[in-house]
């Protein structure tokens, strides 16, 4: 009972009175069946397209589709249209195939065999508020072919070969899924979110398909049947979303204003669309640090969101509703933030934060750990240039803004280099050919990861130490979202413990409180108070020719149990005492650890059976091999050193002239 109030009373502290209040009366609303009259369980004919309808618009399913043509409002040029660049369909012809042979891309990785159509959902018949999202079953995987991230597939086989059979498919798969989802009734209700992915991509075919000799006027007057209904449950239970302070919020807010803004003769269009830009403009307000990061402290959720805007900026300037200058001011500030943690070359960012696979935009061939596609889309949305050369990552700009290619753009010379973006706690020092990325910072808004005074290593293009990503959110035993945990970063753990407090899934209470010390071109200095009384201080130094050289500090008033980790690349390598030499083709990189004072355990794990050590998720739901290095101790105050550098380097602490 006693931890039970301690983890209130924190949780009121950091995310306040008024969040304490909704969530009191929204777990009564679950309770006592409030929501389920709010939101009631229904069939289909029980509100025909007439009922959603305003009452100057014909219903009838022959007059509607007339109207509908004839009014629609604008949409992106390019889909619907023919003739894209032949590179751009060549993947998506055989995507789109796999999926009418019953193969669905899960997580935007691993393909699943699921029969076609899928199946989309247990067979329950409760009300959406009666099912739990934390079962022994992680039902991300019922919600994944939900989201119908495959539309855009289709629309980008379609555009490229013009066979009626992606259309066909289309219809086929939006008919039975609404024949196995009734209104409010199952998983695929739950999640406001979730519904929001899923109008966003059911919209983007739709504008794809409506002039397609396959496409039918009962199709047509279905489908804004079905979306009608799904929007008004988004918007009768979006109080929640607005409570978790996320990219929920923005994503149903995304999806209110949509609907709004391309279906204005649904009776409840201007309230969808009012709230929805009110919202939206209120939340890239909120959620984007005025230094370009985001208030979720994860990259994947944060290209999440920017999808979002970037889709909406330009299809509100398309229809004549612009945002405001602050909000594209935010974006622009966000796409400058991101690619000073990108690598050109490959896209690749640190894995850091959250990342549950959500890939708003798949409309490109590219890999889904390369961020170039957004950036690049950003990039020409804000300044109007692009930020790489042309590549198979411009497809989202065709899509989007209708270019061709961004070769007919000028490339826009990069900003002013930064090292320093205090708002979202990422810090980044530059050596010769390498540069090391930082986490610290004192939380304004819900923790992603207890990563304080984490590190990411590249030298050169290899990203030699790395992230460990997510997996999972809901797993068995140390998959239960055990890559948020501390053990699982490339930081220093006391007793054990995690910086903060894991209460579920997803909240952590009593933040750790970050503070960076110095800062300059060649150090970087950093503590956190999450281990009390220990404190510990992080030192990294970029030493000549690429080599650097870590030191944590960890002070006490009686002994406590210290290990530090370093998780890395899984590549070949040799062991020799207390170092490893990473093989790549091009180098071979030495890391030594030791201890300046007492003894320590040195240990090595690649993908250990028995716990998180030893292994990495770039996917959801997907992990594989690394390696990783620990060093333990037991003592009151330790000072462990970790030195980054080639084979045949020697370290000398005498050699050093920074005072340790």
């Amino acid at each position: 009972m006693l931890t039970k109030l301690r983890t209130l009373a924190s949780l009121y502290l950091e995310l306040g009175p008024r969040w304490s209040a909704f969530r009191l009366a929204y777990a009564f609303r679950l309770r006592t069946g409030l929501i389920r009259l709010q939101t009631p369980q229904y069939a289909w004919d029980d509100r025909p397209l007439k009922h959603w309808l305003h009452p100057s618009i014909p219903s009838d399913a022959d007059s509607y589709a007339i109207w509908r043509k004839q009014n629609a409002p604008k949409f992106f040029a390019s889909v619907g249209a023919r003739s894209p660049r032949p590179d751009y369909g060549t993947q998506a012809i055989e995507e789109a195939n796999k999926l009418l042979n019953g193969e669905l891309k899960y997580f935007s990785h691993e393909y699943r065999q699921t029969g076609f159509p899928p199946i989309w959902n247990d067979g329950t018949q409760k009300h959406w508020s009666q099912i739990s999202d934390d079962s022994a079953t992680d039902i991300k995987f019922i919600w994944e072919p939900n989201r119908f991230a495959f539309v855009y597939t289709l629309v980008r086989a379609y555009t490229a070969t013009g066979d009626e059979k992606y259309p066909q498919a289309f219809w086929q798969l939006i008919q039975d899924w609404a024949d196995n989802n009734s209104p409010n009734t199952g998983a695929n209700w739950k999640d406001g979110q979730e519904i929001a992915l899923r109008l966003m991509a059911w919209t983007f075919g739709f504008y794809a398909f409506i002039h397609s000799p396959s496409t039918t006027n009962l199709q047509i007057s279905q489908f804004t049947e079905y979306l009608a209904a799904q929007a008004e449950r988004i918007y009768k239970n979006i109080g929640y979303a607005i409570s978790t302070r996320s990219n929920h919020t923005i994503s149903e807010a995304f999806s209110l204003w949509m609907v709004g803004l391309l279906f204005p003769e649904l009776k409840d269009a201007k309230k969808y669309f009012h709230l929805g830009k009110r919202l939206l403009e209120e939340e890239a307000a909120k959620q984007i640090f005025p230094d370009g990061s985001y208030a979720m402290y994860s990259l994947n959720y944060h290209r999440f969101i920017l999808h979002l805007y970037l889709y909406a900026v330009q299809l509100g300037k398309l229809n004549q509703s612009p945002f405001s200058n602050h909000l594209l001011s935010a974006l622009s500030n966000s796409i400058n933030y991101l690619s000073h943690l990108i690598t050109p070359t490959t896209g690749q960012m640190p894995v850091y934060g959250s990342n549950d696979g959500a890939l708003v935009l798949p409309l490109n061939n590219c890999d889904f750990t390369d961020y170039r596609p957004l950036l690049q889309l950003g990039s020409v949305i804000t300044t109007g240039q692009p930020i790489f050369e042309p590549g198979v990552w411009d497809e989202d700009v065709f899509w989007v803004c209708g270019a061709e290619s961004p070769s007919s753009f000028r490339r826009g010379a990069r900003g002013e280099v930064k090292t320093s973006f205090p708002h979202g706690g990422t810090y980044i020092l530059h050596n010769t050919n390498s540069r090391a990325i930082l986490r610290c910072t004192d939380f304004t808004s819900r923790p992603s990861h207890a990563d304080q005074l984490h590190m990411d290593l590249w030298m050169g293009n290899d990203n030699i130490v790395i992230d460990a990503g997510t997996c999972l959110y809901t797993g068995e035993g140390v998959w239960r979202n055990g890559l948020a945990r501390t053990s699982a970063h490339n930081t220093v753990t006391a007793d054990g413990r995690d910086q903060m407090t894991m209460v579920s899934r997803f909240t952590w209470t009593n933040w750790a409180k970050g503070k960076v010390l110095k800062h300059t071109e060649n150090l970087w200095q950093g503590e956190h108070d999450g281990y009390k009384p220990v404190r510990h201080q992080r030192t990294v130094m970029a030493l000549e020719g690429n080599r650097w050289l870590v030191i944590d500090d960890l002070t006490a008033n009686e002994p406590h149990h210290y290990t530090l980790h370093w998780l890395l690349n899984d590549v070949p390598f040799t062991k020799k005492e207390n170092s490893l030499l990473l093989n790549y083709e091009a180098s071979t990189y030495k890391i030594q650890t030791g201890l300046l004072n007492g003894e320590g355990k040195f240990t090595t794990l690649r993908a250990d059976p028995n716990s998180t050590y030893g292994w990495r998720s770039r996917y959801y739901a997907h992990k594989e091999p690394a390696i990783s290095l620990l060093l333990e101790t037991h003592q009151e105050n330790a000072r462990f050193y970790t030195f980054f550098g080639f084979e045949n380097d020697i370290l000398d602490f005498n050699d050093l002239e920074i005072k340790l």
